[in-house]
């Protein structure tokens, strides 16, 4: 019996760690190496707007395996990829500073990234912003 308890274990562990790792890569879409000798590559990911549910965006940032802190460098670009509706917009935030839409740690010692949405309200227009 404790035999089967242990393989027991081993196999839920062995299945929370695949769900995991498919959980952290079915939003990544480009992997894009940066050299033999570096342990940094580009990953693109891909993060859908929660509330305006019609906009998608791709992020690229540098990440390191093989360290505790990547670099803060990261580019986003956003299109419209759905309907955006008069509903959907009324629900967000206005604010000139925006609101935070997506936060990824980037480090153990607490750096993060940022997305945050801005809405230009004179051109009617979401901005998405990486910091």
């Amino acid at each position: 019996i404790k035999r089967y308890a242990i393989a027991m274990l081993i196999l839920i562990l062995l299945i929370i760690g695949f769900v995991i790792y498919q959980k952290a890569n079915r939003d990544n879409v480009g992997d894009i190496s940066l050299g033999i000798f570096t342990t940094q590559n580009i990953k693109i990911n891909i993060l859908i707007d929660p509330i305006v549910t019609g906009v998608t965006c791709h992020i690229a940032s540098i990440e390191d395996d093989l360290s505790f802190s990547d670099p803060s460098d990261s580019a986003i670009s956003c299109r419209q990829t759905g309907k955006i509706t008069a509903v959907m917009i009324q629900n967000i935030d206005k604010s000139k500073s925006g609101e935070i839409v997506f936060k990824k740690s980037k480090s153990i010692f607490f750096k993060n990234m940022k997305i945050r949405r801005i809405y230009d309200t004179q051109n009617q227009t979401l901005m998405y912003v990486s910091y």
